[in-house]
């Protein structure tokens, strides 16, 4: 996910993220919903709204907004209506690489999806006749949630829109489907995969870090991630370490992105590696900008350019498909960015 829209001092995320018989293949309704052994029902799953009581075990799966449709489709459950993504390179169908070859990998060819970029589609949601909506890395509204909450029981984040770590996100939209310890034991697993992938980067370890997003028509701002956003907070599953000058922004907002002055960047002189999207020009124009130019990091090329609007720029707020389909390749950028740290 990238970034959305402004609200007063944040730029909200743009890379934020159906009836079933369209699909083809196995049966997108019940597909692998056996039960945990430590789960059992009914359960009450507490979040920002409150708490969601969820009767019995869901046999239709419905989700909505960024990467949640990704834990059911890693447990082997096919979601009954997922949000196309709106942000990186999708198919036609509106799917990210990775979900996209799972579906196929279940035997579904054309997977029920929702076209609610510009606004959640309640009629496309309620017409796929959920058990329960996952929604744990989402943005929803009070309004949003209490609409949903007619068409079937939500899941919610836990405290913040659009601060949800992977592994909660895992965890939360795991449990209330049944497969807590299915969830468990994915999480465990790609630590294990982060962990082996991330030995041959000892480049990385300790390194200083900021993920930010600049606008190359208007270079007199931009804007960083702050640690409660999941992608700058994958950056340090990789390795890399927040800087102090991050921490202290984020002691100052409980949004995941702050917008700060180019007058101001002084301020972020002890970053070591900067993470953001952009294409080939952005470092020249980086370096050229007579304040952003003095930043150590950018005067040195320490900046890891994700191409903006690709399959891998999508993968930097991460979930449990994307995870082992981009980190060798994002591992490379990153690491190249490291090796110019003096």
């Amino acid at each position: 996910m990238k970034l959305k829209g402004i609200t007063t001092i944040i730029l909200a995320c743009t890379l934020l993220i159906t009836g079933c018989t369209s699909g083809t293949g196995k049966n997108q309704d019940k597909a692998n919903m056996g039960q945990s052994a430590t789960v059992t029902y009914p359960m009450t799953i507490k979040h920002a709204f409150g708490e969601t009581v969820i009767e019995k075990q869901p046999e239709k799966v419905v989700t909505i907004s960024w990467g949640n449709q990704d834990v059911p489709l890693a447990l082997g459950v096919v979601p009954a209506g997922v949000s196309k993504a709106n942000y990186g390179k999708s198919d036609e169908n509106g799917l990210l690489p990775w979900t996209a070859a799972k579906y196929k990998e279940l035997g579904v060819e054309k997977p029920v999806t929702f076209d609610d970029i510009d606004g959640l589609d309640y009629e496309a949601i309620s017409d796929a006749n959920p058990d329960v909506i996952l929604a744990a890395y989402s943005g929803i509204t009070q309004e949003e949630y209490d609409l949903l909450s007619k068409i079937a029981p939500v899941v919610a984040y836990s405290k913040l829109p659009w601060q949800t770590y992977w592994r909660d996100q895992i965890t939360m939209n795991a449990t209330a489907i049944g497969k807590k310890d299915e969830g468990d034991k994915l999480v465990s697993d790609l630590e294990k995969l982060i962990t082996e992938k991330t030995s041959g980067y000892p480049n990385l370890k300790g390194k200083k870090t900021a993920f930010c997003y600049f606008n190359p028509a208007d270079l007199g701002k931009f804007y960083v991630y702050l640690p409660t956003d999941p992608r700058a907070a994958y950056l340090t599953d990789l390795g890399l370490e927040f800087p102090e000058s991050v921490k202290k922004l984020a002691e100052t907002s409980n949004s995941f992105a702050l917008e700060i002055s180019s007058e101001n960047i002084d301020k972020l002189a002890d970053i070591d590696v900067i993470v953001t999207y952009g294409n080939d020009t952005l470092l020249t124009q980086l370096q050229s900008d007579a304040l952003l130019g003095t930043v150590p990091a950018i005067k040195r090329g320490s900046v890891a350019i994700i191409e903006d609007g690709s399959a891998l720029a999508a993968s930097g707020t991460p979930t449990p498909l994307s995870i082992p389909a981009t980190i060798e390749e994002y591992l490379k950028i990153i690491g190249e960015a490291a090796d110019k740290v003096q």
